[in-house]
């Protein structure tokens, strides 16, 4: 059981880590959006943009691949505590990730489209997206908690 928790906690190390890059990739489409035509604000922020988007994906990469190591153990060990209870939960929580998945993507896209000289949507509308994970993420916590079904 020790392994377990140990990998556990991994995966939701993992996971606040790549949730930092989910909230903040959005913001700093926002911080692009209103940067205006200054050059050298824009250049830093796309930076930081690309680093963060790298290391979002690393992060979610090292999450999948703990979250696969708890399901297969899962599915070789019956006796703990979480497989007792119905899958659904599990399935309506996947479908969520990958939602947030497709968010990020987006956002990441946009950004490869800014240093393309691509415009961004607007700083309203990127606001709204910014909002976005947090649903999905209070949606995700409950479903992980609460196990509804």
């Amino acid at each position: 059981m020790p392994a377990y928790l140990w990998i556990k906690t991994a995966h939701v190390v993992f996971v606040m880590a790549w949730m930092g890059g989910v909230f903040y990739l959005p913001r700093i489409l926002v911080n692009i959006a209103e940067a205006g035509n200054e050059p050298a604000v824009r250049a830093r922020l796309v930076l930081m943009g690309r680093r963060l988007y790298r290391f979002g994906h690393i992060m979610f990469g090292l999450a999948v691949v703990m979250g696969l190591v708890l399901w297969l153990g899962h599915r070789a060990t019956l006796s703990l505590p979480d497989v007792v209870a119905g899958r659904g939960w599990l399935h309506a929580k996947l479908a969520l990730v990958v939602v947030m998945l497709a968010h990020y993507i987006v956002g990441g896209r946009w950004l490869k489209g800014v240093e393309a000289g691509r415009p961004l949507p607007s700083s309203g509308a990127l606001r709204w997206f910014n909002e976005l994970p947090v649903l999905l993420l209070v949606a995700v916590v409950y479903l992980v908690l609460a196990k509804p079904f």
